[in-house]
């Protein structure tokens, strides 16, 4: 079955440029962990996040380029990005977001489909986008994690589809992700690009706890739209997956919270276990795209089960 008609790709967006800056900032988060482990500067809780697993046992964490060329490579896209995320752009892209279907494709569609758009390998790895998720998703399935957890390897960039949308640019799609609507911590990459961004200087978003509450609950929480915002709104209403990959899927990006301990505040009791979980994750999302070339013929019969399994009604609205 192909994707229906509806379905209408920017095919003039420059896809490789996306997958570049979204590998840059893979990069940055990396190389910035790993550096204040070798430094030992770290908290425990920081060490416990990138603590070995066995897939990562053997592996040369260091072989990516340097921290400082990696951020020369993302500042520009976060002043533009911090600049733009305001809590009318946020309102509006959600709005737009529950105002139609952009396609309506199965997730092993919506995987090829990305795979053509982008049609290039990752600069570090030389792998197409599928074996980039099945990567993740190997990785996950090799240390015996639960069914749940090896499909959410699997999908959970395929919110990156939002860029062939319509979506403004790179900046509302990628990067570290934060809440809108209060003040902008200093635990966010580049805090001072945030100056020329209209929510900076008002009375109400500029506060601490600005239009929330603590406690309030991390889902009760505006974060900045991207590709992790689309795909968790997508999975929340479309499929079965337990509460933690949904958490998986929405926070992977919120490096200020899971790995800085900013907006701790805004917790409720549930996001405790769901900081866990996405802690959990995040080796997995940085560290597999070096592991072997998976076979994506040979691993296809087994993910097809798995996406039918949490995505009962299969073709997925977009």
């Amino acid at each position: 079955m192909a994707p229906t008609a509806l379905a209408t790709f920017n095919a003039d967006r420059d896809g490789i440029a996306l997958e570049t800056t979204s590998d840059s900032i893979d990069k940055v988060n990396m190389l910035k962990a790993k550096m204040k482990i070798d430094n030992n500067t770290a908290t425990q809780e920081e060490k416990d996040i990138y603590q070995k697993s066995q897939w990562d046992a053997e592996k040369d964490k260091t072989q990516f380029r340097q921290y400082e060329d990696a951020c020369d490579r993302v500042q520009n896209f976060y002043r533009e990005q911090h600049e733009k995320q305001t809590v009318a752009y946020n309102l509006k892209a959600r709005n737009d977001f529950n105002s139609k279907t952009r396609a309506e494709m199965t997730i092993w569609q919506a995987m090829e489909k990305l795979n053509t758009l982008i049609d290039e390998s990752d600069p570090d790895t030389s792998l197409t986008q599928i074996e980039h998720l099945l990567q993740s998703a190997e990785a996950i399935r090799r240390d015996g994690k639960p069914r749940w957890f090896q499909l959410t390897g699997l999908i959970h960039d395929l919110g990156k589809l939002l860029f062939f949308f319509d979506a403004q640019g790179q900046w509302d799609v990628v990067g570290d992700t934060f809440p809108v609507g209060c003040a902008f911590d200093k635990g966010i990459i580049y805090p001072d690009t945030f100056k020329e961004n209209p929510d900076y200087k008002d009375p109400i978003y500029s506060t601490e706890n600005g239009i929330y509450t603590p406690g309030c609950g991390m889902s009760n929480i505006m974060l900045s739209w991207g590709h992790d915002e689309y795909l968790y709104h997508i999975a929340k209403a479309q499929s079965t997956l337990p509460d933690e990959a949904l958490a998986m899927i929405r926070y992977h990006s919120f490096y200020p919270w899971h790995s800085a301990g900013a907006y701790r505040h805004f917790m409720d009791e549930q996001d405790v276990k769901m900081l866990e979980a996405v802690r959990a994750f995040n080796p997995y999302d940085l560290y597999s795209k070096s592991d072997d070339v998976p076979s994506v013929e040979e691993l296809k019969p087994y993910y097809l089960e798995l996406i039918d399994e949490f995505f009962p009604n299969r073709v997925v609205k977009w």
